[in-house]
């Protein structure tokens, strides 16, 4: 679910071209990396990788959110781009814990 939900608003998030070619390329890697960790279901390697590239995205998608924010008017496929990427940054501590969750259950410390 958590890889469903981020992978939707990403996609979502990249429809007007708002945001560089970066913020897809990051955060749909991070999300390949945690289709490996479904994969995967004994690998730690797996899952911590997933949880690190999770934790990278949300320092990057502040970056991209704040500096390619638009500051004139924005038109409505512009704010909804723009609306679901802070929705999904704002989801992102969540999957984050719950990814954290999955990596205890798995044997991590």
């Amino acid at each position: 679910a958590i890889i469903l939900v981020h992978w939707l608003l990403t996609v979502w998030g990249c429809m007007n071209y708002v945001f560089p070619a970066s913020y897809a390329w990051g955060n749909f890697v991070a999300l390949a990396v945690g289709i490996w960790a479904i994969v995967e279901r004994d690998s730690l390697d797996a899952i911590m990788m997933f949880l690190t590239g999770l934790l990278l995205t949300v320092l990057t998608d502040i970056i991209h959110i704040s500096i390619f924010y638009p500051r004139n008017h924005l038109n409505d496929v512009e704010r909804f781009s723009m609306g679901m990427a802070i929705f999904s940054l704002l989801l992102k501590p969540m999957s984050c814990y719950l990814v954290y969750q999955m990596y205890r259950e798995r044997g991590g410390e």
